[in-house]
């Protein structure tokens, strides 16, 4: 591994001074270096520019990450690469999206473009799920696929796994097997760590632990279940790319489809999709990956922190490491005490983080008596914060578990206070959404039983018995319209029945031109989703929108692979904000909170237990992820941060000792010595007494033993 060694600040400026026109010149020397890296004296020129030594970019919370990565981009198609060859992985659509925007408007700049000429385009830049599912439809024959193979979302997944489950008669056990969901769980997370089955079962799913080799054969069964119906999982999209990529055959070729491998938000990513980089790219040559080892925090997602920590020593060469520790986003007292705390990390990328938005006010550790005062004060914190003229969308209220929050909110109501607390339904889990998909699913691939199940249903009088027999008629037909067309189906469902044949027969034939499929369907379903729901004003809506999704797709296949892979984050009837307010606070999981950013941040129940919460103290990687999230909390404040620490929770209706008081102690990731870098805030007799200076123990101990009298 090398570092890259870099000019100082005032010899950057003094370069920006002299290179007026410079595009490049807004950027600081560490990400200037990132940009350039590969373009230096002796590097080749043309379309293999910039492909030099894998390249690792540390990137700090609110470092400019994004900015650099898109004039990366610029600059090598400035210098000659060709954008058809450029690989750009990310964990959104929209992070793509913003990506190719930004890219397209620096090469305007630098290559002076006049008049409407259009921002360059990245051909294949996208989600590693939506990059793979393109790569498999085109490389399907070699790795045994059929090429009209289908994609089904988590939910269908689930239901898929359900029938199998059924079907091997695990739903009839005497004693407790898992559920549909859970069994899903450890599949999925077994596929993306590649460990097995009982060493995941062990570390994370304790207790099916007994139910090993059951689930063992409910899982083969369940990856041939998906094989008969031509359809493949979340999971399957990233396994057979990685399969690909390992191939003495395939691997090579796959490589050679791209000079320049760019992946963003790297410690997000899994073991898989790690090999999916090595395996195109053993010698590293053109890649370079983004990211920050201190904010890896989805392991509960299969993502592993040891991707980015390994990442110099993957690869054939040496690679180059640069890293990023000016901050763009927190004040410097702010940034203090987040290094302090990630600081203390077991293992990380070293780095320092630092502003010139200097401050004197310090981040608040405010002592609370319980989860009722800490509610309140936050209320009245937010609407100081508001009466000085910050708007309640610059606040925001974070917690490790949605389930943290519910005193405040019950608070917020009582105070008029609107807010919205992210995540609700998602737009995929609602019923409507499926129904019309499922139609579209069905049409396009017969097999897909999972599909044809649930629209069968949608029949007033045809239930599960009636559509298993019509869904095995199909399967063992040829012709799939014509199967239908000769089911006989119960005299009381003929009038609603002949409809849908018509329909299924339209979208089958060929000759039909997307997106006419979906309002065909949207025709038919309409009258059904007014029977069936109260509310289905609201979810035309939905599929109004959805109809709108669908004009940017080429096919009725493009548009189902997309949809899936990349879905509206919610639903217009279940998300959102607050319908006659234009202001409204914030609140929020940590994990949610990732890649935003306010100028006010409250973090409830800074305590052990909380965070890190007591489900995830097993062993060292949990409590060391623990830190990382506490820190993304941290670094997401912009002026003003509050870590709150209530001295007791309520605990109701406990088995052996009823509803009782426990204390908690501060979060052990707040050591005593870094308690110099905030302004500790004690709650007595209903009065907020400020220490600016760090108070000795003894005192600290004397305030608490008063404020908790105060509390009984």
């Amino acid at each position: 591994m090398s570092n890259v060694a870099l000019p100082d600040q005032a010899a950057a400026a003094a370069a920006a001074a002299s290179a007026p026109d410079d595009p490049y010149v807004a950027l600081n020397p560490p990400q200037r270096a990132a940009v350039e890296h590969g373009f230096g004296a002796g590097a080749v020129a043309g379309a293999l520019a910039g492909v030099g030594a894998p390249l690792l970019v540390i990137a700090g919370a609110g470092s400019g990450k994004t900015n650099t990565l898109a004039h990366r981009v610029a600059r090598l198609i400035q210098g000659g690469a060709d954008p058809q060859r450029i690989l750009l992985l990310t964990f959104s659509r929209r992070a793509a999206g913003e990506m190719s925007h930004r890219a397209g408007a620096v090469l305007q700049r630098v290559m002076q473009l006049r008049g409407n000429a259009p921002p360059t385009t990245l051909p294949w830049a996208g989600t590693f799920h939506a990059i793979g599912a393109r790569l498999l439809r085109q490389y399907a024959a070699s790795v045994g696929l059929d090429e009209s193979f289908t994609i089904v979302d988590r939910g269908d997944a689930e239901d898929l796994m359900g029938m199998v489950r059924h079907d091997i008669g695990l739903t009839a056990t005497a004693r407790r097997f898992p559920l549909k969901g859970t069994c899903l769980s450890i599949y999925s997370r077994v596929v993306n760590s590649g460990e097995p089955l009982a060493d995941v079962l062990q570390s994370t799913f304790p207790w099916c632990k007994e139910w090993e080799l059951e689930l063992k054969r409910l899982f083969g069964a369940y990856v041939d279940a998906k094989q008969e119906q031509n359809v493949l999982d979340y999971d399957d999209l990233l396994l057979f790319w990685s399969d690909m990529a390992s191939d003495a055959a395939l691997g090579p070729a796959l490589g050679a489809l791209f000079d320049h491998v760019l992946v963003d938000e790297y410690q997000d990513t899994n073991r898989l999709q790690a090999a999916i980089v090595t395996g195109m790219k053993p010698d590293g040559a053109g890649v370079m990956v983004v990211g920050d080892d201190a904010q890896s925090i989805y392991s509960f997602r299969g993502a592993t922190v040891r991707n980015i920590l390994d990442f110099p020593r993957q690869f054939s060469q040496a690679a180059a490491l640069i890293t990023l520790e000016r901050n763009y986003r927190s004040t410097q007292p702010i940034l203090d005490a987040s290094n302090a705390v990630i600081g203390a990390a077991l293992e990380r990328h070293a780095k320092t983080l630092w502003t010139d938005k200097a401050s004197t006010i310090l981040p608040q550790l405010v002592l609370i008596p319980d989860e009722a005062e800490q509610a309140r004060w936050v209320c009245r914190r937010v609407l100081e914060h508001r009466e000085s003229g910050m708007t309640l969308k610059d606040q925001a209220v974070l917690f490790r578990a949605a389930s943290h929050s519910a005193a405040l909110e019950l608070e917020l109501m009582r105070r008029n206070i609107p807010f919205v607390k992210f995540g609700g339904l998602k737009f995929l889990e609602a019923s409507h959404i499926k129904d019309v998909l499922a139609v579209l699913r069905f049409a396009q691939n017969p097999s897909g039983r999972m599909a044809g199940f649930r629209v069968a249903q949608l029949i007033p009088g045809i239930g599960p018995a009636t559509a298993s027999k019509l869904l095995d008629a199909v399967g063992a037909a040829t012709d799939a319209a014509a199967a239908l067309a000769q089911f006989a189906v119960p005299p009381r469902c003929l009038g609603d029945w002949q409809p849908f044949v018509a329909l299924y027969q339209a979208l089958r034939a060929p000759g039909l031109r997307w997106p006419a499929d979906l309002e065909l369907v949207k025709q038919w379903y309409v009258p059904h989703l007014e029977r069936m729901y109260d509310d289905a004003s609201m979810r035309v809506a939905d599929i109004e929108q959805l109809t709108q999704l669908a004009g940017g797709c080429g096919s009725r296949e493009a548009f189902l692979a997309d949809i899936t892979l990349d879905p509206p984050e919610a639903t217009s009837d279940r998300a959102g904000p607050p319908l006659l307010d234009d202001d409204y606070l914030i609140l929020s999981t940590i994990h949610s909170a990732k890649g935003q950013e306010w100028k006010s941040v409250h973090v409830l129940n800074v305590v052990d237990g909380c965070i890190p919460s007591d489900m995830a103290t097993g062993n060292s990687n949990d409590i060391e992820e623990e830190r990382r999230l506490l820190y993304v909390a941290m670094t997401r404040a912009r002026e003003h941060l509050h870590l709150i620490v209530p001295n007791r929770f309520f605990i109701k209706q406990q088995a052996q000792m009823g509803d009782r008081h426990v204390y908690a102690a501060r979060s052990r990731f707040l050591a005593p010595a870094m308690l110099r870098h905030f302004e500790e805030c004690v709650w007595v007799d209903a009065q907020t007494r400020h220490a600016r200076t760090p108070m000795p123990d003894s005192v600290r101990m004397l305030v608490r033993e008063k404020s908790r009298n105060a509390w009984k």
